[in-house]
């Protein structure tokens, strides 16, 4: 029974992958252009934004102020091979955000110091530039900190989201979090193997295989995850955190709510929903770890995006945080070298899609004239224009580059 279940679920692999790395895109050329001509309204329409006398995006006058924002302009930006950090708007924003390394080597403003630092770092690598990489080594080292392990820097005392010392047995261990919670997520983890990814750490270093800890907890699938809220359940994809907060170690957390799932054992009971944003957050680390296509893990996380593909919502979570949801998706299918996939319909037919044709015509639909995007809801600051623009811009750097 347990082999033909992995069969089936290798089989579902392929069926996800259509097209192997390395031959043509599947995008076509009306939708490379249509692409490009996007892209460059957003960079215009960001350029226009970007204060002229810090060099930031979204800057506060009275703080505190989110690095992260540039942060993410800036990864867009770079992302264009036309660009570097000799641009002019490049070079002034990433002045900014070396302007918000701190003394214990994190780049923030007082607060959130994993989700700056980290966006930060993937910003820096990608510039380039002879200050970027002596910036990198101490804010990685600060970064490395904030990870839930059996060890704490000494150096974290007093640092806010500072974790604490765990066994690996912790719920918590490997992750990293915003710390307001006092607990680790998947979106906050996700950033942190971003870091590391781009500044170029090995997919062996113990920081990422204790992130695949942390990964293991909040990917729904009794086979995977042993948690008490996993049990029975065979989804696939990803929640948002092992915990509420500190005071709930091990109940678990959907930012989607809750399904009512038939278990394994043929029982129906409430379990928490995956949904799209964290799956393909958990998905595209996989990737970045360099875990094999038929590893159980892998394969779990491809029958959940091959049943639930869409771009008209964020599937299981509606409108909230679409736009993070555009981003995650294109950098998830980008990283494994996906072009086509085939999908399961709701009918249960299958069907073959070109997920950056339909990235593309999607968010065709949200451009505004000027290049802006369109907020379709406030959840997560997906009011917040620039930023909205900057996870499209990089989403859709994604599909045509």
């Amino acid at each position: 029974m347990a082999r033909a279940k992995r069969l089936l679920a290798m089989v579902s692999f392929v069926a996800l992958l259509a097209c192997a790395p390395g031959e043509a895109r599947a995008i076509d050329d009306a939708h490379r252009e249509r692409g490009e001509r996007m892209i460059a309204r957003a960079i215009s329409y960001l350029r226009a934004q970007q204060d002229p006398q810090t060099g930031a995006w979204g800057a506060n006058a009275d703080g505190p102020n989110f690095p992260a924002i540039t942060g993410l302009v800036l990864v867009g930006m770079l992302e264009d091979p036309r660009l570097d950090a000799g641009d002019p708007s490049i070079s002034h924003g990433v002045e900014y955000l070396l302007t918000h390394q701190q003394a214990d080597g994190g780049v923030y403003d007082r607060v959130l110091p994993s989700y700056n630092t980290a966006i930060a770092i993937s910003a820096m690598a990608r510039a380039d530039t002879p200050e970027t990489r002596e910036a990198m080594p101490r804010a990685l080292a600060f970064l490395r900190g904030l990870q839930w392990s059996e060890e704490v820097p000494g150096a974290m005392r007093g640092v806010p989201e500072a974790p604490s010392a765990v066994p690996v047995e912790h719920p918590f261990y490997g992750g990293v979090g915003y710390g307001r919670n006092g607990r680790p997520d998947l979106s906050n983890t996700g950033f942190f193997l971003d870091a590391l990814h781009d500044a170029g750490v090995s997919a062996e270093d113990p920081s990422v295989q204790r992130a695949l800890v942390f990964l293991r907890r909040i990917q729904m699938d009794e086979t995977i995850n042993d948690m008490p809220y996993a049990a029975g359940s065979r989804q696939g994809g990803f929640v948002y955190a092992t915990s509420e907060d500190r005071d709930t170690i091990g109940v678990g957390q959907s930012m989607a709510g809750t399904i009512e799932e038939t278990l394994s054992d043929g029982s129906v009971a409430s379990r928490l929903r995956s949904y799209g944003s964290m799956t393909y957050v958990g998905f595209k680390s996989f990737a970045y770890a360099n875990l094999a296509k038929d590893d159980p893990r892998v394969l779990a996380a491809s029958r959940w995006i091959m049943d639930h593909y869409t771009l008209e919502e964020n599937p299981g979570a509606g409108t909230d945080g679409l736009y993070y949801y555009f981003m995650s998706f294109a950098k998830a299918l980008d990283a494994w070298g996906l072009e086509k996939l085939n999908v399961r319909r709701p009918d249960g037919e299958m069907v073959e899609r070109d997920w950056a044709n339909d990235l593309i015509d999607r968010l065709a639909v949200l451009q505004n004239e000027d290049g802006s995007f369109r907020s379709v809801d406030d959840r997560w600051m997906e009011n917040n224009t620039i930023l909205i623009t900057a996870y499209s811009l990089i989403a859709l750097q994604h599909a045509v580059n």
